[in-house]
């Protein structure tokens, strides 16, 4: 029974016959194949690599088990006659299988294939991931101070509260009421301003005119709030439904990315005048145009080529599409640097 219930949520994940499985695998011996006989080396401490381990699986589980789209799967499991525990144990254990083999699996290819590491050390990352993963399966429960199965699944907001229908909300309150019923979502914006306020100590090094380009670049990276319509399928039916619904959604979802962006470039040039100085009226212009580019930038990939196909939440997180506005802005950032 345990196998079958297993199976239910595995084959969700990795495919019929588990060739979305095969193909993660492929990929990622391909990349570490590349890297390792390229012959680009980087030295990391053993410690860095087991802290970078558990702080990645333990991200990647606790959102997996948080994602939405688990509902309905959820929901169809506890009609079937299983035993709590044992579609606790079945559930907790396909999701851990697909952070460590398709995620998890992906960053220690990278990291193995650039550093020198004995056959202990590769051990015990693989240990590390496996022990973030069992931590993070037995504290997700206790969230809601509940240990049975039903603990794995939280009831949709419509089902837990009656909203009048006759009620509508502007896109800009349901933006902002989005993020705060994603708390996950608030987390990483906040996590953004946290890199902001430490980036100038990184950077600090270079000349302002050449590295606070570079900055404005990286804190583009702010995921999840650059995915509303891939995320929410529902969402998107609706916004692509009705006429002239392009126009009335997308110009205030761009300027709500451009508001989140903005705050974090503020922050970073708030620290780097507080620890460097030399900030003046030019660099604030040119966070202004950054944060406004990137956003025009994420809500046109948004709109034109959504991501489609994802199984659970996290796939979207992890989606190589997160790295192209960054990149763009990278190059633009080196171009301005020049100029």
């Amino acid at each position: 029974m345990m196998k079958m219930s297993f199976e239910v949520t595995a084959k969700k994940l990795f495919g019929v016959k588990y060739e979305r499985l095969i193909r993660t695998l492929f990929l990622e011996l391909v990349v570490f194949w590349g890297l390792h006989i390229s012959g680009f080396r980087v030295e990391i401490a053993p410690l860095i690599l087991y802290l970078m381990t558990v702080a990645f699986s333990a991200g990647v589980m606790w959102q997996a088990l948080s994602a939405g789209d688990n509902r309905a799967n959820l929901e169809n499991m506890f009609m079937l006659p299983f035993e709590g525990r044992t579609l606790v144990f079945s559930y907790a254990a396909a999701l851990g299988a697909y952070t460590l083999l398709t995620k998890t699996a992906g960053l220690l290819a990278v990291v193995w294939a650039v550093g020198h590491w004995s056959w202990a050390e590769i051990l015990g990352s693989i240990l590390c991931a496996l022990a973030a993963i069992v931590i993070v399966s037995c504290l997700y429960p206790l969230r809601l101070g509940r240990t049975d199965a039903y603990a794995f699944y939280v009831q949709p907001a419509s089902r837990r509260r009656t909203v009048k229908s006759h009620r509508r909300y502007s896109v800009w309150r349901y933006l902002f009421r989005y993020l705060m019923a994603h708390k996950n979502y608030l987390v990483n914006t906040a996590a953004m301003w946290g890199v902001a306020c430490v980036l100038p100590v990184l950077l600090g090094q270079m000349e302002a005119r050449f590295v606070l380009p570079i900055g404005f670049a990286i804190l583009s990276l702010n995921t999840p709030i650059c995915i509303l319509l891939s995320c929410d399928r529902a969402l998107e039916r609706a916004v692509r439904f009705l006429p002239g619904q392009g126009r009335a959604f997308c110009v205030p979802y761009c300027l709500f990315i451009f508001g989140c962006n903005l705050a974090a470039d503020i922050v970073f040039l708030c620290s780097w005048q507080i620890q460097l100085g030399g900030i003046g009226p030019l660099h604030a212009l040119t966070a202004a145009a950054f944060a406004l580019l990137s956003a025009v930038g994420s809500v046109l990939l948004e709109w034109y080529f959504p991501l489609r196909g994802w199984k659970i939440e996290s796939d979207l997180w992890h989606h190589p599409r997160k790295y192209i506005v960054p990149a763009v802005m990278l190059l633009l950032a080196g171009l301005v640097s020049m100029i």
